[in-house]
């Protein structure tokens, strides 16, 4: 090989090196990563594992999940985040900088740090939004934006954000539950409410709990929201059943049970018409013209929580206004995230660059 060659290959080698920017939804259930010109590339529970007495992270993400009730009084597996915000920054950051790790491998010291989009909820204080741009910073950004997570799901669905129309999104997430009115590029109205998926797996643990007097884990509850969890009958008339295992409340002995679809639907009413509560003031603090948009464009229900089976059927009888379900619910917010990246002008117009 000549030198000319080596330094060819050498420099080719540097230039591969440069920045690779990336969109983070950094959600209290779970965080999603992806990467501009290639999408989503990490999708894991936002959980870390931990050693108690040195705070070593031990895991993250799936592996760390699957600890959950399964480690020693040593161990523990925590949530970084609660109800979509901070609630240990230094796990925060080590989530944040693993995930970022096995996004893009950072293999020389002369890489260039990625810039980072990263959603927060809309209700989120100046010292909470505070608390995730250092954590995204001191995870490894070069520069961290930040965009509030209604805002990032309009667009990751492709809703009609710059226009001078009213567009409304419900993001149901694990946390929160996030109603905006979006026109001309900016939220005008809207709502943060901490009640959300993870308060639909407590809600039917509890009620599960007094009717059957049996304990489950918040795993065993997200497993029957997702197999025969519903707000409505199915559609095609059939209820469901299923067989669980827990611990029973009086003995404390292990308990086995089959639960019926009709159960789960009882425990997740009274949470699910708090949110309907919540979407409607929302609403009356709509003008006119934006709410006229509304009621002739529908309203976008999105996040994990919005593809509870019924859940669009129940809050278009409630609401009397057309309700619809992204085909894409799980990942309309990092998309949009990424598109913000993708696109000079709506990094410039749309983020809010924390001081």
């Amino acid at each position: 090989m000549s030198l000319l060659d080596a330094f060819q290959n050498l420099t080719a080698g540097f230039g591969s090196q440069v920045s690779t920017d990336m969109a983070i939804d950094l959600g209290t259930a779970n965080t999603l990563v992806a990467i501009a010109g290639e999408g989503i590339v990490v999708n894991e529970p936002s959980v870390v594992a931990i050693e108690k007495s040195t705070k070593r992270v031990l895991a993250v993400g799936h592996e760390a999940k699957n600890m959950i009730n399964h480690t020693p009084d040593a161990f523990s597996a925590e949530h970084p985040l609660r109800d979509g915000v901070v609630a240990d920054y230094d796990i925060t950051e080590a989530m944040l900088s693993a995930f970022i790790n096995k996004a893009v491998e950072r293999k020389y010291p002369w890489q260039a740090k990625p810039r980072i989009v990263i959603c927060i909820p809309c209700g989120a204080t100046s010292v909470e939004k505070r608390a995730v741009f250092e954590a995204a910073i001191q995870a490894g950004a070069r520069q961290a934006y930040l965009i509030e997570e209604p805002m990032a799901a309009a667009m990751g669905a492709d809703l009609p954000v710059t226009d001078p129309t009213g567009s409304m999104v419900v993001d149901i997430g694990g946390g929160t539950t996030e109603v905006a009115v979006i026109s001309l590029g900016g939220i005008v109205t809207s709502s943060s409410m901490r009640l959300a998926g993870n308060h639909l797996d407590e809600a039917i643990a509890t009620h599960l709990r007094d009717l059957l007097g049996i304990k489950i884990g918040e795993r065993t509850a997200e497993i029957i929201k997702i197999k025969i969890g519903s707000i409505l009958p199915f559609a095609d008339g059939r209820e469901r059943d299923m067989v669980i295992s827990g611990q029973d409340v009086v003995t404390e002995q292990p308990k086995e049970v089959t639960i019926q679809s009709e159960d789960v639907r009882a425990a997740l009413e009274d949470p699910i018409d708090e949110m309907v509560t919540n979407i409607k003031e929302t609403f009356k603090k709509t003008n006119p013209d934006l709410a006229s948009d509304i009621i002739q464009n529908g309203i976008l229900l999105t996040g994990g929580g919005g593809l509870l089976s019924g859940l669009d059927r129940y809050l278009t009888n409630r609401l009397e206004i057309p309700v619809w379900t992204s085909e894409t619910a799980l990942t309309n917010v990092v998309t949009g995230c990424l598109k913000v990246l993708e696109t000079p002008t709506a990094l410039k117009q749309t983020l809010m660059r924390s001081k």
